[in-house]
């Protein structure tokens, strides 16, 4: 399992526009601003047709979490969807590792992040228009934040508006449930997006 990637508990999304193609891609940093992997969008021909006519919240995605060697980390996928939609999360070998299911209150949407076994282990709620979010477990502890507030050497970096920052609890221990929450939080844009 290729754990490296996942090790670290800060996460610096960088939105990538691209006006001439469907797929969304973004770049992902750790917390001393090196680039260590990207979110890519996958869409087939007939998907991209279907973006033109339909509601983009009906149609499937899948989304890859990429390392910088372009090796896929894991990957959100959704099927057709016309009321609220499962979220399936996958490992690198292709494993279900959690589901995510969404709810939306104006705008503040709630995902509640499940284990393989159903088993709620997160939930991610906040402010969609300040994106202001917190992660708790499934006690309600805290154990991580999505903003777009940085410090330190990162604030050089980033400046505009199309970043946001996912951090996580350097204690939280359980790996495959860390890879489920962090593939959730770090997808949360596009998902949001995706959701429209």
């Amino acid at each position: 399992m290729s754990a490296n990637f996942f090790d670290s508990n800060d996460y610096f999304i960088d939105e990538k526009v691209n006006f001439f193609q469907f797929e969304n891609s973004y770049k992902i940093f750790n917390g001393t601003g090196e680039n260590i992997g990207a979110i890519k969008q996958k869409l087939t021909t007939g998907q991209k047709l279907l973006r033109l006519l339909l509601n983009k919240a009906m149609l499937p995605f899948l989304l890859e979490i990429k390392n910088a060697d372009d090796q896929v980390e894991a990957s959100i996928s959704r099927g057709w969807t016309f009321f609220l939609s499962k979220i399936v999360i996958k490992n690198a070998q292709g494993m279900v590792i959690g589901t995510i299911k969404q709810k939306f209150k104006l705008f503040k949407p709630t995902f509640k992040i499940f284990n393989s076994s159903e088993i709620l282990i997160a939930e991610i709620t906040g402010d969609w228009k300040a994106w202001n979010f917190k992660i708790t477990d499934a006690s309600n502890n805290q154990i991580g934040t999505i903003s777009k507030k940085w410090a330190g050497a990162m604030q050089e970096i980033f400046t505009s508006a199309d970043k946001y920052n996912v951090n996580i609890n350097a204690d939280f221990s359980n790996m495959e449930n860390k890879i489920a929450i962090l593939s959730g939080a770090i997808t949360i844009d596009m998902v949001l997006k995706e959701s429209k």
